[in-house]
């Protein structure tokens, strides 16, 4: 089947955005060098953005010839209030990315590049100062630094690099905001994102979760749904996971907004501009940065519908040491807390404590966390006792950059039709891309099939009840329900012995005429 041309738009993108991407960072790190690439790429989204919206907004109104980007910046000031109220930011024209682009070939104005650059940030943000926009635009150009050393040791160097950025950002074929392809700057951004992950190993994995991994956790939350109220990610990374419910529902169909929060300061930037490139416009994303676990950013928002995360990996938290936490609503049910050295399960609590009497979880967890003692098999218990968990997935090993760990996915529900527990086995649904192995298409369309069938099939589904699994102390990992299938030979011991028969029989013949034949050689000496 030949390609389509978004198809062919998209891999021609692919071909290019890489190479552009290394050549420009030099000796900065690529995994730093994100931020200039991805923040750039947004002031460029921003700005294409806006300029579409009031040009289709004075071409209605008859104006046909009009154009913002050639509009006088004294004139423009009359359309601010309205278009920040819709948009939540507002750029003049002097400042849009291609005049800044433009007029950075002057010489006098390359001088001045990162000071004219520092502003236009400066402005764009302080355009969101008191609306309702304020908190979604506030920092998200911080780790944009036009003055930092990075760029090179001099003012010169610094502007050369970041006019050479400015022009192979413009030059990348994104299309426009007229033709339907503004997907494409999405697009970009989830290969970059992927690119720099891979790169940059466990420090890139840490906060991006591979698209497949990510669309099947969406899949699995919305099962038998063509639309959802609110979805949610305590652990939100660059936003990756949220994003995927656009892609299975249907863009518009998560009603209320996409919710989430993430510590790393600097990701949480990088998750708010992938909204704005996925054009998620302001009023339907609230993401917040901080501590989920210690001071959670949406009790005023919860319950959700559907909650997807990858949370971090058996990282420390407070856990006992603060004696407010066993009296937190989201971890005092189960009567103990998540071990100080592990916070897995604590995220889970918090999930399922914010999980919609009708909605589904879907969480990528440690192996671990499914049969250790102590605290974490209380709170399996109390998850197991209390029909909380529908499901445990075995995921392949090495699908995630900074580790080859194969993990697993626990799904949550609060209104099950059951009292069991399904167990699959998907260790083997990948197909090996590069250096890692991929959950393809027809990888997930199995898991779900067996996922929504709920019946056992040998060597890959088991439903157990859960009073099997109490009299099991509790463990919960799938190679203790799902038999392995036996791929060694199956060896016939009759027609083996037969076999064995023949050559010992053989043996003796062989010997007996060398025996003749020796013989025969002594006879003639």
């Amino acid at each position: 089947m030949a390609p389509t041309s978004k198809e062919h738009q998209r891999a021609e993108l692919h071909k290019t955005i890489w190479r552009i991407a290394n050549d420009l960072r030099g000796s900065v790190d690529g995994w730093d060098f994100k931020s200039y690439v991805l923040g750039m790429l947004f002031y460029r989204f921003i700005s294409e953005n806006l300029t579409a919206y009031i040009n289709h907004g004075e071409h209605e109104a008859g104006n046909a010839d009009f154009d913002y980007t050639q509009h006088p910046d004294t004139e423009a000031e009359f359309g601010r209030a309205e278009t920040v109220e819709e948009k939540g930011f507002y750029i003049l024209p002097s400042e849009l990315f291609d005049n800044v682009r433009k007029n950075a070939k002057d010489d006098e104005n390359l001088a001045h590049l990162n000071e004219i650059l520092a502003n236009v940030f400066k402005n764009i943000e302080g355009s969101a100062l008191g609306t309702d926009a304020e908190d979604d635009l506030k920092g998200l150009f911080d780790d944009l630094d036009v003055n930092s050393s990075k760029l090179g040791n001099t003012v010169a160097k610094r502007n050369e690099r970041l006019r050479k950025l400015l022009d192979a950002i413009g030059d990348l074929p994104l299309g426009n905001f007229e033709d339907n392809s503004i997907d494409l700057f999405g697009d970009a951004y989830e290969y970059l994102m992927q690119m720099y992950a891979s790169s940059a190993g466990k420090s890139g994995g840490e906060y991006y979760t591979p698209q497949e991994v990510s669309e099947l956790l969406a899949r699995i939350t919305v099962v038998g749904k063509n639309q959802v109220n609110k979805v949610y990610d305590p652990a939100v990374g660059s936003g990756s996971l949220l994003l995927k419910f656009d892609k299975v529902l249907g863009k518009g169909n998560v009603r209320q907004g996409f919710y989430g929060q993430e510590i790393n300061l600097t990701t949480y930037n990088l998750a708010r501009i992938n909204m704005f490139l996925h054009n998620i416009n302001y009023e339907k994303f609230n993401l917040a940065h901080g501590d989920t676990l210690i001071d959670p950013a949406h009790w005023d928002d919860e319950p959700f519908e559907a909650i997807v995360s990858n949370p971090p990996y058996s990282i420390k938290w407070d856990g006992d040491a603060n004696p407010l936490l066993i009296n937190d609503p989201r971890f005092a049910p189960a009567g103990v807390l998540a071990p100080k050295s592990k916070a897995d399960l604590a995220f889970t609590m918090h999930i399922l404590s914010w999980l919609a009497v009708n909605g589904t979880a879907a969480i990528v967890e440690f192996p671990g966390v499914l049969y250790r003692g102590g605290a974490e098999r209380k709170i399996r218990k109390y998850l197991i006792d209390n029909n909380y968990v529908d499901t445990v997935i075995q995921l392949p090993p090495d699908l995630f950059f900074g580790t080859t760990i194969a993990t697993c996915i626990i799904v949550l529900k609060k209104s099950k039709t059951d009292n069991a527990v399904l167990f699959i086995d998907a260790s083997a649904q990948f197909t090996r891309v590069g250096n890692k192995n991929k959950i393809t298409d027809d990888n997930q369309q199995h898991i779900l099939e067996t996922f929504t069938d709920r019946r056992d099939v040998d060597y890959v589904a088991k439903l157990v009840s859960n009073p099997a699994i109490a009299n099991n102390d509790y463990n919960i990992a799938v190679s203790s329900y799902v038999e392995a299938e036996d791929t060694r030979e199956v060896i016939d011991i009759t027609e083996l012995n037969a076999e064995i028969a023949r050559i010992v029989a053989r043996q003796a013949e062989l010997r007996t005429s060398i025996d003749a034949i020796v013989a025969d050689l002594e006879k003639t000496k």
